[in-house]
């Protein structure tokens, strides 16, 4: 029952991870002049040519973590870290539902996605092991590091994003997340060996 669990869980963050990554390279070869220096990766669900492409691959990365997040809650039974993947997919449920021409709301929705994607990679540091334990951390750590400096560069002060511009700095939020639970999607179906403990054992 928990080896499926987990096996399955794997497999719906894998698939989160992969279908977003890319539709990210996708829509971005699609829609016509984007920018990815200056450019927010949101603008490719106000782009007409990739809006509904975008919009719901960003619905379907909320709707799977959540799913997911789930799936793996059923193999360590940690309510707060099920709370982590529960509030990053409404983050990014609400971000596809209200895209970025609906103003305030969806940057409310996107930052909650942003900042608590984050957190559940270093909230699941805590229940794996080995060379994943690492990748968790490390992932965790870079993309709200890259969270600060949105928040700073968005706030009137863009000489912080540096050459890589307002694009490369969400990328540098999103893609180590999205990177990161691959490489959980594959740990979790490699097999039951690294078990996280449950409660009480």
């Amino acid at each position: 029952m928990l080896e499926g669990s987990r096996r399955l869980a794997g497999f719906v963050l894998f698939a989160l991870a992969a279908q977003f990554m890319t539709v990210i390279m996708l829509a971005a070869s699609i829609a016509p002049g984007y920018d990815y220096n200056g450019g927010a990766i949101s603008d490719l669900g106000v782009t007409a040519e990739t809006a509904t492409l975008f919009n719901v691959s960003l619905i379907l990365v909320g709707v799977l973590n959540i799913a997911g997040g789930y799936l793996f809650y059923r193999t360590h039974e940690r309510p707060p870290v099920l709370g982590l993947f529960v509030l990053a997919g409404i983050g990014a449920l609400g971000a596809g539902l209200f895209p970025l021409d609906r103003g305030t709301i969806h940057s409310l929705f996107a930052l909650l996605a942003f900042l608590f994607f984050n957190l559940e990679a270093l909230a699941v540091a805590g229940l794996v092991t080995g060379w994943m334990r690492l990748i968790s951390v490390v992932a965790g750590v870079l993309g709200l590091a890259f969270v600060v400096v949105m928040v700073i560069g968005d706030g009137g002060n863009a000489s912080v994003f540096g050459a890589i511009g307002h694009g490369g700095a969400e990328r540098m939020i999103v893609y180590p997340a999205m990177l990161w639970m691959l490489c959980l999607g594959g740990y979790l179906m490699a097999g039951p060996a690294d078990e996280p403990a449950r409660p009480g054992l």
